[in-house]
């Protein structure tokens, strides 16, 4: 198991209509990632209850640690406008010391 202080990358996809602005601001102060990048419009094709579907969808990248990943996740289910929003985590291996100091300083949860 990662140390929580590991670093994390989160991919999500949402649709275009959707207000990645705001979204990113709610996960940012509340200081469950560092950073969300929002990748342009692209199109998606995948499977679905049985059909093959497309869509055209932001993919989002989220920074993190490990340590917050489940709270991203929570967090992000009751913002998602998605049944089932894709979720997939990597851990990140490297990185400047400089990076990871600023991203685990930015993602300490708040005083109970």
């Amino acid at each position: 198991m990662a140390h929580p202080d590991t670093a994390a990358i989160i991919l999500t996809t949402v649709p275009p209509e959707l207000d990645t602005a705001t979204l990113a601001r709610s996960l940012l102060s509340e200081q469950l990632v560092a950073c969300v990048n929002v990748l342009p419009v692209m199109h998606s094709h995948y499977r679905w209850q049985g059909a093959i579907e497309s869509a055209s969808e932001h993919q989002l990248i989220l920074k993190t640690t490990m340590g917050r990943v489940e709270s991203v996740r929570q967090r992000l289910e009751a913002l998602h406008p998605y049944d089932v929003p894709e979720f997939l985590v990597i851990e990140a291996s490297g990185g400047s010391e400089g990076y990871l100091a600023w991203l685990r300083g930015e993602t300490v949860p708040p005083p109970a």
